[in-house]
């Protein structure tokens, strides 16, 4: 919006010239997400209190965990609207809106968003009521995770000017064309990515600060994608309409550090699956579009780990009836080794910093 309102007036005054500037604009839409986050977040914190939209802490299924936990019962979740306020609107001010990648990219966000929104609200009516089920069905929620992402992924299959070949991080020649079979490998780059940032959501800002970590990677390749010397000079996958992204993605980081404010140690608020789904799937959908699906695993690591760790558990769990951790997910496990929220919580921080590093550097290690 800023953009077309300001960017005309350069012939008048030189000044508004720098809203050409991918990078001014990034900043400062991740500015304006912070304050935008900060500024909202006490009456939305109140309005949930009033409403009584808390967090419900399980006993009966996890005694265990109950015994860490208590004190958070009652804390106000569905935060999620708080982040994608913050994210959406500060993308609508400095984003150039013309843009496809970047308005399918709001929409998964959005949709998502939604979907888990519906989740959490399932979830308030049965700890209120006791009535109705706990959540989605997780077919359910598969299915809609599955649905966006199969239109994702048509619209990547019919683009003319995109690939269908996945790169590989550290490995320059190594690139694998995927064909008709890019279809599902998108479909599950998004979903796994959504559900994985949801099962990351268990400590007080550890999901938001690797969601963070992540999004200041994607903000960087979305940069370096959308640039045509950069993509040139680096040998990556050069798509003009990346630059965009680089605006959304820092929108995301300056929203993620506003809720952080808020979610750090001890939380006054939860960001829910409101929040997980939809920032999951859009730290997805971004990858999938830029080409960097597979540098995900890296620096998407803490979440990775944390969804195989309940994956592992299931199987050993069904396989040979033995728990192969405490509790799943991982930072459950260590909380019950005797670790404290806090120290777990800043040892994932610690990991997810050193793989975003890892990640930048495969842009010359190739």
């Amino acid at each position: 919006m800023l953009y077309y309102l300001l960017y005309p007036l350069r012939e008048y005054f030189t000044i508004f010239n720098v809203f050409k500037y991918i990078t001014f604009r990034a900043a400062f839409a991740s500015i304006t997400a912070f304050l935008i986050t900060v500024i909202f977040a006490p009456p939305i914190i109140r309005k949930l209190q009033e409403l009584k939209i808390g967090e419900s802490v399980r006993q009966k299924e996890c005694p265990g965990l109950y015994d860490l936990h208590k004190n958070k019962q009652g804390t106000p979740t569905m935060g999620g609207i708080l982040i994608l306020i913050g994210v959406f609107a500060s993308t609508l001010l400095w984003a150039e809106l013309n843009n496809m990648y970047l308005l399918l990219a709001m929409f998964v966000t959005l949709y998502l968003g939604l979907l888990g929104f519906v989740d959490d609200y399932k979830k308030l009516m049965y700890a209120k009521t006791k009535k109705g089920s706990r959540g989605l069905n997780k077919r359910t929620k598969l299915f809609f995770q599955g649905l966006i992402g199969l239109a994702v992924a048509l619209f990547l299959y019919w683009n003319p000017d995109n690939t269908r070949a996945i790169e590989f991080p550290f490995f320059k020649n190594l690139v694998i064309d995927l064909g008709i079979f890019y279809i599902p490998f998108v479909i599950l780059v998004i979903s796994a990515c959504s559900n994985a940032v949801n099962i990351t959501d268990g400590l007080d800002g550890l999901a938001i600060g690797a969601i963070i970590m992540t999004a200041v990677t994607y903000t960087g390749m979305s940069y370096v994608t959308g640039h045509v010397k950069f993509a040139e000079y680096l040998g990556i996958y050069y798509l003009p309409e990346a630059a965009e992204l680089t605006v959304f993605c820092a929108a995301i980081i300056g929203a993620g550090l506003g809720f952080l404010w808020y979610n750090s140690y001890p939380a006054s608020i939860f960001m829910g699956d409101t929040g997980a789904l939809a920032l999951g799937g859009a730290l997805g959908t971004i990858a999938v579009f830029i080409k960097k699906e597979m540098l995900l695993v890296l620096v998407g690591g803490i979440f990775v780990v944390e969804a195989l760790s309940v994956l592992l558990q299931i199987i050993s769990l069904r396989t040979t009836g033995k728990r192969i951790f405490k509790i799943a997910p991982l930072h459950h496990h260590f909380e019950k080794c005797g670790w404290p929220e806090s120290k777990v919580t800043i040892r994932f921080w610690i990991i997810a910093i050193i793989l975003v590093f890892l990640s930048f550097s495969t842009l010359k290690l190739r």
